[in-house]
């Protein structure tokens, strides 16, 4: 779709505003991977609420609005997902008004659905990129707002099978050079939103009875039943969240990462060496709102960079054969992505 909604932007004299719309964890995480673009032009995030977002508002014009998905309904809160969707829904037009940008880029996913959508209607351009999380299939907020989009871009060919006129970058890289130097650590990670208990409880257990010899440090998410007054233990940190700052450097002296099933806790356990065992949300379980946790699980394990653990009874036998392996070092190279997003601006600014 190559026309705006509203009549046509007229033609910029200077660079143009840009809106940088992601929820949080990996979807935001790749928004921030895009600085070599957005740190050039006047810019505003728009998220959820999370650690990460904290940390970005201190040198970033950052807006939250309210989490809401489709998958709220799946989980029986049909109420509380409409009730979501509709105070962000206000709080999106106040920030498309507020910030009139020339172009959002969105990595989705459901809560930058209003804030898109006005913008949009605003006169901006959209470009939609579809979460690096989604490998087999285009996610439901790629589905649901694809028809708004100036230009779509994935990141995997099963996608570009989907959608033959997007654009195909796919930006994940084996990386050569030495492992950091580890501690005898093991960092739990449940990722920036939800809290996930069976993981915390899993690896707690783990490490009140001896299984686990290393410490352990275990970010348990807000509002979690896994705490230190239930689960005390030495050698066992246990916290809702973590600065971000404080994050990466746990995971420059980690050993062994085990985390839920999101692209970036596994993007950034892998870039530090770390041995990475998924335990990936699963939708049987009202843990997600759907199993695309899963499918990113078994499309890293299929490249040999992580194990998998369905079960808290697979999580023993899934550290065992991680630490037999020899490690492999990965990220996510997004330079072809920030050289078109370059040229594409260029192009409005001329």
């Amino acid at each position: 779709m190559d026309q705006t909604i509203a009549a046509p932007v007229a033609l910029l004299s200077s660079k143009p505003r840009l809106m940088l719309a992601g929820s949080g964890g990996g979807h935001l995480r790749q928004l921030l991977d895009l600085e070599p673009v957005w740190s050039a032009h006047d810019h505003a995030f728009v998220t959820e609420h999370s650690a990460i977002a904290s940390d970005l508002s201190a040198s970033h014009r950052v807006h939250r609005v309210r989490h809401f998905a489709a998958g709220q309904a799946r989980l029986g809160r049909p109420v509380y997902m409409l009730w979501s969707a509709v105070i962000n829904l206000f709080q999106s037009l106040r920030i498309a008004i507020a910030e009139r940008p020339d172009v959002v880029i969105s990595t989705g996913a459901g809560a930058m659905f209003w804030t898109v959508l006005f913008c949009r209607i605003l006169g901006a351009k959209f470009i939609l990129i579809d979460s690096f999380a989604r490998f087999e299939a285009p996610s439901k907020f790629a589905r649901s707002a694809r028809w708004l989009a100036t230009q779509t871009i994935v990141q995997s060919p099963a996608l570009k099978e989907h959608w033959p006129d997007a654009l195909l970058f796919d930006p994940l890289r084996a990386l050569d050079g030495a492992r950091p130097e580890k501690q005898p650590l093991l960092l739990a990670t449940v990722g920036a939103t939800l809290a996930f208990d069976r993981m915390s409880e899993a690896v707690a257990r783990l490490k009140a009875d001896g299984v686990i010899r290393e410490s352990v440090v275990l970010q348990t998410g807000e509002g979690s039943a896994v705490t230190a007054a239930t689960h005390g233990t030495d050698g066992l940190r246990i916290v809702e969240s973590l600065p971000f700052a404080e994050m990466q450097a746990l995971l420059r002296g980690a050993d062994i990462v085990i985390c839920h099933g999101g692209t970036g806790s596994f993007i950034t356990a892998l870039r530090q060496g770390c041995r990475v065992i998924a335990v990936p949300r699963l939708f049987e379980r009202g843990e997600h709102y759907d199993n695309h946790q899963f499918e990113i699980s078994e499309a890293f394990a299929a490249r040999g960079l992580i194990e998998i653990a369905l079960e808290a009874g697979d999580l023993p036998a899934a550290i065992a054969r991680a630490k037999a392996k020899v490690p492999k070092l990965a990220t996510t190279d997004p330079a072809a992505l920030i050289a078109w997003l370059n040229g594409y601006l260029a192009k409005m600014a001329s």
